[in-house]
């Protein structure tokens, strides 16, 4: 069956940088698109970051560009999502997408991982 399962979250101070990943299994990862999205407390959910299936087309929500940074291996399988200067308002469970390169309804989801800034 389609699982994503991110890991890598933690407890980070302001300025500090973290490394997510999500691995996938369950489907043909090198032809999906992925995306990370985050959902504060009490805010809806909302786009973070996007990868083509190949890897070579990046987008950024505003907020994050210039701080955060996503990848993909599809020899493992696996999307990242590399945050540096961090700040308190990145604070939020971070969840990864995916959804493949032609149309389809499929849209996958993980569990999600929580990923604090504080000092």
């Amino acid at each position: 069956q389609v699982q994503l399962v991110e890991s890598g979250g933690g407890l980070v101070q302001p300025g500090g940088s973290l490394r997510l990943s999500c691995a996938a299994s369950g489907f043909t990862f090198s032809r999906y698109f992925m995306r990370w999205y985050r959902q504060a407390p009490g805010k809806e959910r909302e786009f973070v970051a996007r990868i083509n299936s190949f890897g070579g087309i990046t987008s950024y929500a505003d907020s994050v560009k210039g701080r955060f940074t996503i990848s993909r291996d599809n020899t493992q399988n696996t999307v990242f999502l590399q945050m540096n200067r961090l700040k308190p308002e990145d604070t939020a469970v971070y969840y990864c997408n995916a959804v493949p390169e032609w149309a389809s309804s499929a849209n996958y989801w993980g569990q999600g991982t929580q990923v604090t800034v504080s000092s």
